[in-house]
């Protein structure tokens, strides 16, 4: 069948001028060595490998590439551009930022450390004696109020009179508020512990403390 008119076009001899072109073009694009028979094998033949020879050589004595021998034959490749001075400047600031940046990590990572250290050292030297002491009388109290409170509801007291049973109530009244409230302040208590200390430590806490949460 005969070729059609695009692949005539296609297959059209080059110029001089657009051989050279396209040899250039794609030592730029490809950015590594070639020869000329590689060249001349990866343009499938557009440019012969006695074309390409010449080509090479006289783009390299126009100083448009670089030429250098590699064993039996000589290689040609673009030429590098050099990095602008403000391109430079750039990079030396980016990786002396990078430095900082890094520094500024391994100190607040240190910082941090100390800090968990620092609260770890308050929690011990939280006084224990009186906190015990504390919980203690919160439970001595609560359990007082509860026995009386219970001995009240049972019926098993003597019968009193109404002004009688009216300062019972207003005490039981005042001591369940004061239970709640101690109840109240116990619970924060141990809060504020607990944030000041590591989870796994808080059983054993509890145990010294004598305390139930």
């Amino acid at each position: 069948m005969a070729p059609t008119k695009e692949e005539s076009k296609k297959e059209a001899k080059l110029t001089p001028e657009q051989a050279a072109e396209m040899v250039l073009d794609y030592l730029r694009r490809q950015n590594r060595p070639y020869s000329a028979t590689d060249i001349s094998t990866n343009l499938k033949n557009r440019v012969t490998k006695a074309a390409a020879a010449k080509l090479l050589k006289d783009l390299h004595e126009r100083k448009e590439i670089e030429g250098r021998a590699a064993g039996k034959q000589l290689v040609y490749h673009a030429i590098q551009e050099e990095p602008d001075e403000d391109g430079l400047s750039k990079l030396q600031e980016m990786d002396a930022e990078t430095t900082r940046l890094r520094e500024a990590i391994v100190a607040l990572k240190t910082e941090e450390k100390e800090l968990r250290a620092s609260l770890r050292e308050g929690a011990v030297q939280v006084p224990v004696s009186e906190l015990k002491l504390a919980v203690a009388k919160l439970e001595e109290e609560k359990s007082n109020s509860t026995a009386r409170l219970m001995k009240l509801q049972s019926g098993n007291v003597k019968p009193v009179s109404a002004a009688e049973r009216e300062k019972i109530n207003a005490e039981h009244k005042k001591w369940t508020k004061i239970v709640s409230a101690r109840s109240k302040i116990r619970n924060e208590l141990w809060q504020e512990i607990a944030a000041m200390t590591e989870r796994k430590d808080h059983e054993e806490i509890r145990e010294s403390l004598d305390l139930t949460v």
